[in-house]
């Protein structure tokens, strides 16, 4: 009986001791303090660059010129909703494409059309050559864009178009 319990209060004097310990050097991580800012290792040309901006997008905004998207049109437009939330609305677009392999599905905004009441939008992705012969489902594709109150002010009809036909949603 002696022996346990002797085990037992130098175990506990043992585990008190060890707060003492996670501020003092013998504890490894403690070793290296915590950080400070180098202000000397900064490159003075890249103090106006923000890091948390990939440089790909620094250089979009800095041009001012978006990148072309190269994806080709999705073959038939499926679905399409219109989902009111607050703060604006979600379009849904869902489209069969010809072959298996899309990928990077994007609503495009139709800028060459004039008529503020009505949003074109085509739904285009990046495809791979792949085999034409395959069920629908697998050649599916489902995408989404957040349009806002101030952007849908004045549009009455969505249009989504594919290579093949188009949807359209009215108010």
């Amino acid at each position: 009986m002696r022996k346990p319990v002797t085990l037992l209060i130098l175990a506990t004097v043992t585990l008190t001791g060890c707060a003492t310990v996670s501020e003092s050097r013998f504890n490894p991580l403690n070793w290296f303090g915590s950080s400070q800012p180098d202000p000397s290792a900064m490159n003075p040309a890249d103090a106006e660059v923000n890091p948390l901006i990939p440089a790909r997008r620094l250089s979009l905004f800095q041009n001012n010129q978006p990148e072309a998207f190269a994806g080709r049109p999705i073959a038939e437009i499926t679905e399409l909703l219109v989902e009111r939330r607050p703060g604006g609305a979600i379009i849904r677009a869902t489209g069969q494409a010809n072959r298996v392999g899309p990928f990077d599905v994007r609503l495009i905004t139709d800028e060459t059309d004039d008529d503020p009441t009505t949003l074109v939008l085509d739904l285009k992705a990046l495809q791979q050559a792949g085999p034409r012969n395959v069920g629908p489902q697998a050649r599916q594709v489902t995408v989404a864009r957040w349009i806002t109150d101030q952007e849908l002010r004045a549009v009455r009809t969505i249009t989504v178009r594919g290579a093949n036909n188009a949807r359209t949603v009215r108010r």
